[in-house]
């Protein structure tokens, strides 16, 4: 399984796969017939409190995704994680998009570490 990490403000390219918009709020000033965002998946965002605690801050990257993972886990995000899972059972590829300026520091590089350490499959049975 691919899984590319790609910002909102990059152009959509044909090899992206499905592209997977995993933010809260869509990226301010990116025209949604432009963005080419197949999946917007809010339920797998981090919730507005810990994104703001977060603050992009590397020194609060393991303590992020900590409380992210645990986000990921809860009931409210079972049905995105459920469509995710889909994706990424019929598709070799798929491009998570996000709108962060850190590249390296952000819910979507996490949820990719998490699918490929292969916890995002250890959250439970789905609905």
């Amino acid at each position: 399984m691919d899984i590319r990490l790609k910002r909102a403000y990059e152009a959509p390219a044909r090899s992206d796969g499905p592209r997977v918009l995993v933010d809260r709020i869509w990226p301010r000033g990116v025209a949604k017939e432009e963005a080419d965002i197949t999946h917007w998946l809010k339920g797998l965002a981090p919730s507005t409190e810990l994104r703001k605690w977060f603050g992009h801050d590397p020194e609060k990257w393991p303590e992020f995704r900590e409380r992210y993972l645990k986000e990921l886990q809860s009931d409210d995000a079972s049905e995105d994680r459920a469509e995710l899972k889909s994706l990424l059972e019929k598709h070799d590829r798929i491009t998570l998009i996000f709108a962060a300026k850190d590249t390296d520091h952000n819910n979507a590089a996490a949820l990719r570490e998490f699918i490929q350490a292969g916890l995002f499959g250890s959250f439970g049975r789905e609905k």
